[in-house]
């Protein structure tokens, strides 16, 4: 790899990738394939702070052969690519065989931290697993997918992470004819709930085997010491798992498609596709048109996250070796989700210690932003810059609310609990603005970028990208990106095919 000094010049893709750690297990995992090319890529964007974690700088990304090899249409003389098959639940359903339809990972490579990382190209041609679909993925979607990685990671939630986007000319059809693009995302691991449910339910015991124990040798070694190894997997998954629903919670985040597919063992986030985020605050809201039942609205995620870690645990079974063992695993869920829960809450409301009331103190702004369809985002933000006492601060958070007086009535409540704990304004306003963004992606935001892009103009994607780098700062000259979304906002709709 590239040292730490590595000018751009001395840079050489053919270094850059590692054949993946993946290919070590068995060919009954993935199959070797390479690529279908694309006529005349181009670059879209890139992320300058990811690549640079990578040791790469963004001049690499003017030479062509960058393009073509991020595309995939020119691959490493060292590597292999190779498309991953896995099984799943969607909505609920047992769906059999499914596997990287679109996806190809390219191979692994080091990061500054020396951690190994996955390269996958998404969209860039059909593989083994695409059953009908042409193994692409369109502009609009790949924008979606770029802006939301880097945008969670500056959130401290846990993603997978997106390097670039390569579009082409090429169309294909969706609702409607779009040009098609690759996005090149990158993550510890892309190994799915799927991956083991795939291994059960075809009663290939060894392989399931033999994937639990990859996973603990390269991702979970503290398990090996454990009296059962697998029940100590499961239950850091579990814990994992828990935790990101928490996170995601935390900031009004849907994924949209929690099938357990789409669910990873690492407990980061994966495959934005329907996703969106809170604006006015419905906790029923459903941010994929195509969930008709609303079985992953934001409320339901908690429990969705629970249901998902279940049906892993009934694949893992046969490893643990008994149903209480299993079951006790997975009792790591409930403790695990309401501490990290109630641990961002305090966060976010500027305590600086838990007592008995803040759970009830916390339902009651969540019910009140209900009542009131106040923005989610605004609403944490505008309560972060509050004084200790009633001031004309106070008016920016209560213009969020149809119902001040309500409103007033629980700032009241708010403020003596600061009081219990001699809050220092000054301190817990601070401490409130790093946990509270300013800035998310919203819809109609990455809709103004995508039609921009359209029209072959992807400025307004590298301006949105630095923005949401930053979410926690005010960003005075960029005032008008953290404002409520206008009226047309409101017909956005999003499916499984964004």
């Amino acid at each position: 790899m590239p040292s730490p000094n590595t000018s751009a010049s001395d840079f050489h893709l053919d270094n850059f990738f590692q054949n993946a750690l993946f290919a070590t297990l068995p060919p009954d995992f993935y199959t070797h394939l390479r690529p279908t090319p694309l006529p005349a890529p181009y670059l879209v964007a890139v992320s300058k702070r990811l690549a640079g974690e990578h040791h790469i700088s963004t001049r690499n990304f003017q030479d062509q052969e960058a393009i073509e090899v991020f595309t995939g249409n020119k691959i490493p003389p060292t590597i292999n690519p190779l498309s991953s098959v896995y099984s799943g639940h969607q909505f609920g359903v047992w769906a059999g065989q499914l596997g990287d339809g679109r996806a190809i990972l390219l191979g692994d490579t080091i990061n500054r931290q020396q951690q190994r990382i996955e390269v996958q190209l998404k969209g860039a041609g059909a593989t083994p697993y695409s059953r009908s679909g042409d193994g692409r993925a369109v502009l609009r979607s790949s924008i979606r997918e770029f802006l939301c990685s880097e945008a969670m990671h500056a959130l401290h939630i846990p993603t997978s992470r997106a390097l670039c986007i390569t579009g082409s000319d090429h169309y294909v059809f969706r609702e409607q004819p779009e040009t098609t693009a690759v996005v090149t995302r990158l993550a510890p691991s892309f190994i799915r709930f799927g991956s083991f449910e795939h291994w059960y339910y075809n009663r290939r015991h060894d392989n399931l085997r033999m994937l639990a124990d990859f996973v603990i040798e390269h991702y979970f070694p503290h398990c090996r010491d454990q009296q059962n190894p697998y029940q100590t997997l499961l239950a850091e998954i579990t814990h994992k798992t828990a935790e990101l629903m928490a996170h995601w919670q935390s900031v009004g985040f849907m994924h949209g498609v929690m099938n357990t597919d789409n669910m990873s063992i690492l407990g980061i986030t994966l495959d934005y596709g329907p996703y969106g985020f809170m604006e006015a605050f419905d906790e029923s809201h459903i941010c994929n048109h195509t969930d008709q039942q609303g079985r992953y609205s934001y409320k339901m995620q908690p429990s969705i996250g629970n249901w998902n870690v279940h049906a892993l645990g009934q694949a893992m079974l046969p490893l643990i070796g008994s149903v209480e063992d299993t079951q006790a695993a997975l009792s790591e869920y409930s403790n695990s989700f309401v501490a990290k829960w109630e641990s961002l809450l305090r966060s976010k409301f500027g305590f600086r210690m838990a007592h008995e009331s803040d759970k009830q103190l916390g339902d009651d702004f969540f019910s009140l932003m209900q009542a009131n369809h106040a923005d989610f985002t605004l609403s944490f933000r505008q309560l972060s810059h509050l004084e200790n006492e009633i001031s004309p601060k106070d008016d920016a958070l209560l213009d969020l609310f149809i119902d001040r007086e309500a409103l007033k009535d629980w700032l009241n409540r708010y403020r003596a609990r600061l009081a219990m704990e001699n809050s220092n304004a000054d301190d817990r306003q601070i401490a409130m603005r790093a946990s509270n963004p300013k800035y998310i992606l919203r819809n109609y935001l990455a809709q103004n970028a995508i039609e921009r892009a359209q029209n072959k103009d992807f400025s307004e994607i590298t301006k949105l990208l630095c923005i949401l780098e930053n979410p926690f700062d005010e960003q005075i000259e960029n005032e008008e990106y953290a404002k409520l979304p206008p009226d047309w906002a409101k017909n956005l709709e999003v499916s499984c095919s964004s």
